[in-house]
């Protein structure tokens, strides 16, 4: 499993749109960083008995759905379809197919999308979907979504293997 580069954002340097993209960019790398060295047993665990559909996997997948509504199809406006159709929420299930590799190779695929869904919009702009949203709002809202499962994946880790650190 290839490694992503971590790197904080530059504390004097950027729009708006650039800090906060730099700030995903680094939730990004911190999220597939926890599922490094993992196996697939370990990644699939659901260690929390009042949360037995989160998994490390599970919840890089549901990350990646995020990515997709959000960014590209909300606020970009792209014809692709959603990842997570139905209630409760799919995007955490985890089928036979998925191990770490095809789950963060997906993530990180969904980063192009969103890089393209960004490139030509500014921060005040309503979202090219449903114009309820300004592109601040949603892309404030992924990087807020991700901060908070690297936080759940910190925990799953630690369950998984012992390993803490940012």
């Amino acid at each position: 499993m290839s490694e992503v580069e971590r790197e904080w954002p530059d504390r004097l340097d950027g729009d708006e749109l650039t800090v906060q993209t730099r700030f995903l960019g680094f939730l990004r790398a911190t999220a597939v960083g926890k599922l490094a060295g993992l196996n697939r047993e370990q990644a699939v665990a659901a260690p929390l008995p009042s949360s037995p559909r989160t998994s490390a996997l599970g919840v890089l997948k549901h990350l990646t759905a995020v990515e997709r509504w959000w960014l590209s199809i909300e606020a970009g406006g792209a014809a692709l379809p959603s990842l997570w159709p139905g209630s409760p929420d799919p995007s955490w299930d985890v089928t036979p197919q998925d191990d770490p590799e095809s789950v963060i190779t997906a993530y990180r695929a969904e980063w192009v999308h969103s890089a393209n869904a960004l490139a030509e919009l500014v921060p005040e702009e309503r979202t090219r979907r449903s114009g309820e949203f300004t592109v601040r709002w949603v892309l404030a809202h992924v990087v807020q979504e991700t901060a908070r499962h690297v936080g759940h994946l910190d925990a799953l880790r630690e369950l998984a293997d012992g390993a803490v650190g940012e």
